[in-house]
């Protein structure tokens, strides 16, 4: 099987054999504890090694890149979620947005890869359940906190992407000198999301369609 050969779905579906299941939670765990430290241009032969598997094996189990990251950042994903979950559980709809654009920046600043990923790095498929699940919730947070009055009326859930990438480029910048300077860059933003600071903006927001083509970098 080559590397853009995707098994056959009742293939995918069918439960996996001891070892083969040892193989893959092997290769998952070699490449969360990679891309943590180094980001998401570690090699794919590099991460078959240090799991102690071949390259063959890898390329079984994930046929390409993005099945790999998918299967890795799962738990990310639904971290993410119960985030989200709580800041929609917090009285206060600004207190609920802080909450949550802090705790997405805060996952982005511990983990190189899951920062790499949410700026858009790794060219990827259609979302996942989880992820449209977890853009609905964000899309009721930013709905909440601009109907309340909290969040400038012209912010848009678009416009949480500028938030992550920025994120993205302060953590690279500031990790190895400063890891939490990106909590002064998130709150200068924050500021600059509070209705008293919304004065005309020269661009329109990105549309979907827009943000869904810079995500997998066909921009």
């Amino acid at each position: 099987m080559t590397a853009r050969t995707r098994p056959p779905e009742e293939a995918r579906t069918r439960p996996l054999r001891k070892d083969a299941q040892r193989n893959r939670d092997l290769l998952i765990k070699a490449a969360r504890e990679l891309y943590a430290a180094r980001g998401l241009d570690v090699s794919l032969d590099e991460i078959a090694r240090t799991a102690g598997v071949s390259s063959g094996t890898l390329y079984n189990h994930f046929p390409d890149r993005a099945d790999l990251v998918e299967a890795v950042f799962a738990d990310r994903a639904a971290t993410v979620t119960r985030i989200a979950e709580h800041a929609l559980a917090m009285d206060d709809p600004w207190e609920g947005l802080v909450h949550f654009l802090e705790g997405v920046c805060e996952l982005q600043a511990s983990d190189r890869g899951y920062n790499d990923l949410v700026s858009g790095r790794l060219p990827q498929g259609p979302p996942s359940e989880a992820h449209a699940h977890g853009y609905a919730l964000m899309k009721r947070i930013i709905d909440r906190a601009r109907n309340s009055g909290a969040l400038r009326p012209d912010f848009t859930l678009e416009d949480v992407a500028f938030v992550t990438w920025g994120t993205a480029r302060t953590v690279e910048a500031t990790a190895i000198i400063r890891p939490q300077a990106w909590r002064r860059h998130l709150s200068l933003l924050l500021d600059a999301m509070r209705p008293p600071a919304a004065h005309p903006l020269p661009e329109p927001p990105l549309t979907p369609d827009e943000l869904a083509q810079l995500m997998r970098g066909h921009c």
